[in-house]
């Protein structure tokens, strides 16, 4: 990998750094050519502290360090995208990241649509929602309207009417969302499930 550490003058290229699962941006520091060689070494993020003014290992005093995944080198070779695993909160403030962001999943819409669902769920005697409906008849029936749904795909599956699937499938999905939430769980839940068959 060629970085070019001179491009700024003095010797350091910014490093964002992500966690390798989640995809959250957790912080960002500065390495120089000798930060990029330990965390190389060691497996272990280490910058170059602007303050301090020497390497600096990332949760040395902590133990709240991160661990490598993969370093990638931007376009124009001057930014670095480092992955990692966590060991505990980034900050030194004590929050996940350094924007005082909780480092969980998200999956971008769905995260959104199952934040409305709770919501129903959690205010269901408030509103006349068809989601807070369905939770008010209990599991059977949301359970029942899965099955449906399901039934549904199958069906148009077999056809050719790709409009036909995809709003059935989203259906279903939606349906399953619910189903997954009146049993007490959520989407990542799932997820954990399937990484640990991966």
């Amino acid at each position: 990998m060629e970085i070019d550490f001179s491009k700024n003058g003095d010797g350091l290229v910014p490093a964002i750094v992500q966690d390798a699962s989640t995809k959250n941006v957790l912080m960002l520091g500065y390495m120089n050519k000798e930060a990029y060689d330990k965390t190389k070494a060691t497996q272990k993020v280490t910058f170059f502290s602007r303050t301090k003014k020497r390497l600096w290992t990332k949760g040395e005093e902590s133990g709240n360090f991160l661990n490598l995944v993969d370093i990638q080198n931007d376009c124009d070779q001057d930014t670095l995208l480092i992955l990692v695993k966590p060991d505990g909160p980034t900050c030194h403030k004590g929050s996940d990241t350094c924007w005082n962001q909780e480092n969980k999943p998200s999956f971008g819409f769905l995260s959104e649509l199952e934040t409305v669902i709770q919501n129903r769920k959690e205010n269901q005697s408030n509103s006349t929602s068809y989601v807070a409906s369905l939770f008010k008849k209990g599991i059977n029936k949301v359970a029942q309207k899965v099955g449906e749904e399901a039934i549904e795909v199958v069906i148009e599956a077999k056809d050719d009417n790709e409009d036909l699937f995809l709003n059935e499938s989203a259906d279903l999905l939606f349906h399953y969302l619910i189903l997954l939430q009146a049993k007490g769980y959520k989407l990542n839940d799932i997820v954990e499930v399937l990484k640990s068959r991966a």
